[in-house]
């Protein structure tokens, strides 16, 4: 068992990032324990074995466990400080977003721990930001990515599973503050990791998670939040603003279902607006915002829209009839967690390795969610049989 038990610098390193995301100083956290500051900076640097008394002070100043400190499968990350340096980050909002992000990816390599599985990372190749034309670059890297992934000229319907599945971003959709719309952030050890908000309608939680594909494409190791306010001052926001319409609205799709939409016609009107949005799954304005900077629309066509009573509910309904609710909770659309979390969740609570309320807890969900994520789990094990077993 020996080989299992933690060193006393990987302890300390522990120690350390649970301080720091408590925002605790050192000195105050030497005062907890009991000891002075130059023994707490010994500990935590491996030189010096943390008491078991002190073990229990500081993980309760530091709102954990000291099981959660010492046990091998759980994870320890740095992302919160890392957050912190960034001035976005000085909001409440931001700090909470970032404390769940950091949550939830330590529960999910916990849960591949304690399975003995990875996640199999597909990355594309990193591409900086080049100096000339953002757009451009923007424009080719996004058409690349889309390519690379087999998307074809068709519309972005579920950027979670692309994500999640096809290039192996951990991603999660959670309910968060309306300013808040993703965050962005990659570990060597956890990989690349986004959250998304989950009240956002289904078109703008799309917009945020290709918004942060783009940092993961071009500036992978800066870490990333995106707010309702966000100016797009920096190369590296451009970038990714214009990445997100490129991907979401690819120019030659556009230019092609356009073209057949309009064939004929003489003036744009509202039906081919809403067609055009209905095929791309992008709102109205976002559509025409996008036509104008393909130059299929004039400059101040969508301003001469809003003046002009705007594009309206009812008029989508004439045209397209009754859709389902396209303002239906994210959360509830997307899954409660991603596709592969869910199952690692069930195949650790089949194998008993976990209680639903430990899973509850690890996940940061209530009873009855991780309920509806194990339900059918019990059922799936009685039919298993040697003819549908995976073969290793």
């Amino acid at each position: 068992m020996s080989s299992e038990r933690l060193t006393d610098t990987e302890i300390g390193e522990r120690l350390r990032l649970a301080r720091e995301n408590v925002k605790l100083t050192q000195a105050d956290a030497a005062a907890i324990a009991g000891v002075v500051r130059t023994t707490l900076v010994a500990i935590e640097q491996g030189k010096r074995r943390v008491h078991m008394d002190e073990l229990q002070k500081l993980a309760t100043a530091y709102r954990t466990s000291a099981n959660a400190l010492l046990r091998r499968e759980a994870v320890q990350l740095d992302m919160v400080p890392r957050f912190r340096k960034l001035e976005e980050s000085s909001d409440d909002a931001v700090e909470r977003a970032t404390r769940l992000l950091n949550d939830l990816v330590r529960a999910e390599v916990e849960l591949e721990n304690t399975l003995g599985v990875s996640r199999a990372r597909n990355y594309p190749p990193e591409r900086p930001i080049l100096p000339g034309d953002i757009r451009a670059q923007a424009e080719q890297d996004a058409q690349e990515l889309r390519d690379w992934l087999g998307l074809g000229p068709g519309p972005v319907t579920d950027i979670v599973s692309i994500l999640d599945l096809q290039l192996g971003i951990r991603v999660y959709v959670r309910p968060l503050d309306g300013k808040v719309s993703g965050l962005f952030a990659y570990d060597d050890m956890a990989g690349a990791c986004i959250l998304l908000n989950a009240n956002h309608p289904p078109e703008r939680l799309t917009q945020s998670g290709v918004h942060e594909t783009a940092h993961f494409i071009s500036t992978r190791r800066q870490p990333e939040v995106l707010t309702e306010d966000e100016r797009f001052t920096s190369r590296e926001e451009r970038y990714a603003n214009a990445f997100q319409r490129c991907f979401i609205t690819p120019a030659r799709a556009v230019r092609q279902r356009f073209a057949a939409i309009t064939a004929g016609q003489s003036h744009l009107t509202r039906r081919h607006i809403i067609l055009l949005a209905q095929a791309f799954g992008v709102s109205r304005e976002a559509m025409v915002r996008r036509l104008e900077e393909l130059k299929l629309a004039r400059d101040g066509t969508w301003d001469w829209f809003l003046a002009n009573g705007g594009i309206t509910d009812d008029q989508v309904r004439q045209v397209l009839g009754d859709l389902p609710d396209r303002k239906i909770n994210a959360a509830r659309a997307q899954g409660l967690v991603p596709p592969r979390l869910a199952l690692l969740a069930r195949e650790a609570w089949k194998k008993e390795i976990y209680s639903e309320g430990q899973l509850a807890r690890l996940l940061q969900l209530n009873r009855r969610e991780i309920r509806e994520i194990l339900d059918g789990a019990e059922k799936e094990e009685s039919e298993a049989n040697e003819l549908v077993k995976i073969p290793h």
